[in-house]
């Protein structure tokens, strides 16, 4: 069974700018591993039946240039599978493909052919705070670790959320989250296991200026 303490979920409306920043992570800390599968093969019922649960039609998500590349790549390649034989994926594909979607990019050219996809070239700490003084609505990111550094020291994100898979890749480990990321204080607002492993963890940030006790704080 999952185990679950806070709620998060409903502290936050939808109707708040609130930006959302998204990562699995295996304990040392990073989004992925050579050699390994998709989840490092470790998501199991409950972790799968809560990621269809997640309202992701809520959200604009936000996405740097190679997440967009790697996610519309990987849509399009599962349309044309599906349209030959259909699979319990595409309803997720589906919907992510009619979620409003924002890429920041200065090398993407054209409009994104990505359904619902909308091209920024500017900066993006800049659009990201003007995006939530006009009350555009909730947001989250998806992948693109540059992006979430960016906003999270801008003092953007409004909420961390980690799921951690029990796995130590510290030979094959790759794209290490954290690095180049300012010290911050995390406030623990949810927890809950799924299939008796993985641990999601919610955080409310706060980025500081030094350690505690420093000079500089």
């Amino acid at each position: 069974m999952a185990e679950e303490t806070g709620g998060a979920s409903d502290m936050f409306g939808t109707s708040r700018s609130e930006l959302l920043v998204d990562f699995i992570v295996s304990l040392d800390g990073f989004a992925s591993a050579e050699g390994w599968p998709g989840w490092w093969g470790l998501e199991g019922p409950e972790y799968l039946d809560w990621l269809e649960e997640q309202p992701e039609g809520r959200y604009t998500i936000l996405m740097g240039a190679n997440t967009y590349r790697l996610m519309s790549g990987f849509a399009a390649e599962f349309d044309a599978a599906a349209a030959e034989e259909p699979t319990d994926e595409q309803s997720s594909i589906d919907e992510l493909g009619r979620a409003q979607k924002i890429v920041f990019s200065s090398t993407l050219e054209g409009e994104p052919p990505w359904p619902n996809t909308r091209l920024v070239r500017g900066d993006a700490v800049a659009a990201v705070t003007e995006m939530k003084r006009s009350g555009a609505g909730p947001m989250r990111t998806m992948g693109s670790l540059t992006l979430c550094r960016s906003l999270l020291a801008a003092g953007l994100v409004d909420r961390l959320r980690l799921v951690v898979f029990p796995v130590i890749t510290g030979r094959t480990g790759r794209e290490r989250i954290f690095e180049g990321y300012p010290d911050v204080a995390l406030d623990l607002v949810q927890s809950r296991t799924f299939d008796r492993r993985l641990q999601l963890l919610e955080y409310v940030p706060t980025v500081l200026p030094g350690p505690p006790g420093s000079p500089a704080a």
